[in-house]
């Protein structure tokens, strides 16, 4: 599935379709240059999803833990780009995250690619010259 982003004012409508969609997935590796919008566009899905808290990159934290107020689902928002050894993944006990109950979005799943899911949907976000996202998963 694509799914186009023209502009920040339509991201929101994006981000419903995306959500729409999940299905049953739980595990979700997002790829994507630095600045196509993968942190700003899983902000908007958790918005969908029912997240009220303040979503925040975890950039420094690795991972930031979200709760839906309307369904109580547990959202996970990875982003690995600051991870140096897959050590400092297995130490932060990976495995309870990629195979509990919660949604996970990751950012930068190549460097642990080889801990992903066998059912992981890969996303793909794109920028085209004129600023247009193409979300693909």
């Amino acid at each position: 599935m694509e799914i186009k982003i023209n502009n920040l004012e339509t991201i929101g409508e994006a981000a419903r379709q995306f959500a729409d969609n999940i299905g049953r997935a739980r595990v979700f590796a997002f790829y994507g240059k630095m600045g196509a919008g993968k942190t700003t566009f899983i902000k908007a899905v958790c918005r969908c999803l029912g997240v009220e808290d303040v979503i925040t990159s975890p950039t420094f934290a690795i991972v930031n833990e979200y709760t839906s107020d309307t369904t109580g689902d547990t959202i996970y928002h990875f982003d690995f780009y600051r991870i140096k050894k897959l050590d400092e993944v297995y130490d932060m006990g990976y495995e309870e995250y990629f195979y509990g109950r919660g949604l996970c979005f990751i950012e930068w799943p190549e460097l642990v690619e080889s801990l992903l899911p066998d059912d992981a949907v890969k996303v793909t976000i794109t920028e085209a010259g004129d600023g247009t996202r193409t979300v693909s998963f």
